[in-house]
């Protein structure tokens, strides 16, 4: 899992499975395919731990800024493109929202 998440986090401008497959140095996704697939997520405890590691490394002082920023796309093919609201067109696009963190000890 610690791979497939680095990857999605990487500098790579395309990520599917045989590309973050080949980044972390698997033969093939099908470590991957098996995790999406066949894991069972729960939420409220992944929500936790992101709580629990973000605090850890910020200290009582750390602020986190969380931003939403809209991709307008003209296509269908890429991941969690649909009709949604973006602020990069100011109304409902055909776009993908991706994220941006920043933490900071005050």
């Amino acid at each position: 899992m610690r791979d497939y998440v680095r990857g999605l986090l990487g500098q790579a401008a395309r990520k599917n499975g045989w590309l973050l497959a080949e980044w972390a140095g698997h033969r093939t996704p099908d470590g991957f395919q098996r995790l999406l697939n066949s894991s069972v997520w729960d939420a409220d405890a992944l929500r936790d731990d992101v709580r629990a590691y973000v605090g850890e490394r910020l200290g009582p002082d750390g602020v986190l800024i969380i931003d939403d920023t809209g991709f307008i796309k003209k296509g269908t093919t890429s991941a969690g493109v649909g009709r949604q609201y973006t602020g990069a067109s100011g109304k409902i696009d055909n776009c993908q929202i991706g994220g941006a963190t920043r933490g900071r000890t005050l």
